[in-house]
């Protein structure tokens, strides 16, 4: 595996970064109705989350493989490229956010991403709610875990 460097997003980034999420919910959720269409994703990517959000990139090659926002204690986002899954970098992206948030994290994963829960669980978040999904925009039921130290 070529060396991969974790590094905040730029405005550069923004465009490779909406990408690695578009790919990776498609592969990784396609039962999930996305509520945005790709471009208001890209969009919303470029002009919020990379200049205002706590936002890192896996580089790999010179490529974005991955990407994860932070807001305080909230592990918003966490997602691979498709072909880069399994491969340690979502440990480094959880241990990385450990770091940043030493006190305790938490986070929101749909129930039907059982290979989700399966990682969190590895990395000691414990599940503490269950919802119908009616207060998340792709009303999907969804699942809160977290990590206390």
């Amino acid at each position: 595996m070529s060396a991969v460097v974790i590094r905040r997003a730029t405005a550069p980034d923004a465009a490779a970064t909406a990408d690695v999420y578009l790919r990776s919910f498609t592969v990784a959720l396609p039962t999930v109705v996305r509520p945005r269409s790709d471009e208001e994703v890209r969009t919303y990517i470029r002009d919020v989350v990379v200049p205002s959000r706590e936002t890192w990139v896996a580089v790999a090659e010179e490529q974005i493989v991955g990407l994860m926002v932070l807001a305080d204690d909230l592990l918003s986002q966490l997602y691979l490229a498709p072909d880069w899954r399994g491969r340690g970098l979502g440990d480094r992206f959880v241990a990385l956010a450990k770091e940043r948030s030493p006190r305790g994290l938490s986070l929101w994963t749909f129930q039907v991403n059982k290979p989700a829960h399966r990682f969190y669980e590895r990395h000691g978040f414990v599940e503490t709610e269950r919802t119908d999904g009616s207060g998340n925009e792709e009303r999907e039921p969804d699942v809160r875990y977290v990590w206390t130290p």
